[in-house]
């Protein structure tokens, strides 16, 4: 087996994960904002231990520091939204509403890089509304977790645009360590106001042992190993095979979810149909993507 398709191979693992996380999100008992707080607080630990060990520099410029912390708050929220989702829902309303992430990416970008918004996009962008429309006319009793799901999507093509502007000058993995200390400490901050007014029981600075084993992995594998590989695997192959790829994440989740939770996670035809809208502009993008360049390439060699 060549290189190239062990990549493959490898990069849907890693997708299988991160479909993976919203699960672990449910079967842990404690409240999504401690979930996060745990999560990156693990993270954090374990991306110290691994650049001090492979002697990654740490000092990148005080102001550096500070955009890519704050940068992890966003990530934070990202977090608490995400989670929170699945819990007054379902792990399967969670992500379909991530699956808008590529919409929100093509309306933010242009908006935060000075590049030209793509009419294609737009389109695509109409078609996801759509899909949202759908499930919200069959799943109403789910609004609540639908719009924090497309919320938390929203966050994350904000971080995923700043992150490449980021990659640019840093390492990743620095990245990720401040991204993952600003995530804690926004998540540390936002405790006081979450149980003041959101919550009716206490901090639980002792989660249950089941808790700490799935925010083992969720921490370690989820997140550490997870991105550590696909940074590797960027370097075999194309941006569009795993950005193809990457969009196949809502599918892997909701079918790992219906496996484990059964009825539990059965949904009405619309919520599918609806799914079925937002895969498909999801997954058309990088192939409409690639035709658009290519068609722009040949008539740029024409003139």
């Amino acid at each position: 087996m060549n290189n190239e398709l062990k990549s493959y191979f490898k990069l849907h693992f890693i997708v299988l994960i991160w479909g993976f996380t919203a699960i672990l999100g449910l079967l842990i008992a404690i409240p999504a904002v401690e979930v996060v707080f745990y999560r990156t607080l693990l993270a954090t630990a374990v991306l110290g231990i691994l650049l001090a060990a492979r002697r990654k520099q740490f000092a990148i410029g005080k102001y550096e520091i500070i955009k890519i912390v704050a940068t992890g708050f966003i990530i934070a929220a990202h977090w608490i939204l995400f989670f929170g989702a699945a819990r007054v829902s379902t792990a399967s309303v969670c992500l379909a509403g991530i699956a808008t992430c590529s919409f929100w990416t093509s309306l933010i970008e242009p908006l935060m890089t000075n590049r030209k918004v793509k009419i294609y996009e737009v389109i695509l962008g109409i078609v996801v509304m759509f899909g949202l429309y759908v499930i919200f006319r069959f799943e109403f009793q789910y609004a609540l977790g639908i719009t924090m799901a497309i919320i938390s999507a929203m966050l994350a093509s904000v971080f995923t645009v700043l992150n490449g502007k980021f990659t640019h000058r840093h390492n990743p993995y620095t990245i990720t360590f401040y991204e993952m200390l600003g995530a804690f400490i926004g998540t540390a901050i936002f405790i006081p106001v979450y149980a003041t007014y959101f919550s009716n029981t206490a901090f639980d600075l002792m989660p249950s042992g089941s808790d700490w084993f799935y925010l083992v992995i969720l921490a370690g594998i989820c997140t550490v190993y997870a991105f550590s590989a696909s940074v590797k695997i960027q370097q075999v192959l194309s941006a569009f095979v795993v950005n193809l790829t990457v969009n196949l994440e809502p599918v892997y989740g909701i079918i790992i979810a219906f496996l484990i939770f059964g009825e539990k996670e059965e949904m009405s035809t619309g919520f599918y149909m609806g799914t079925f809208i937002i895969l498909l502009s999801v997954l058309s993008y990088p192939l409409v993507n690639k035709l658009a360049n290519r068609k722009a390439l040949q008539s740029d060699t024409l003139r």
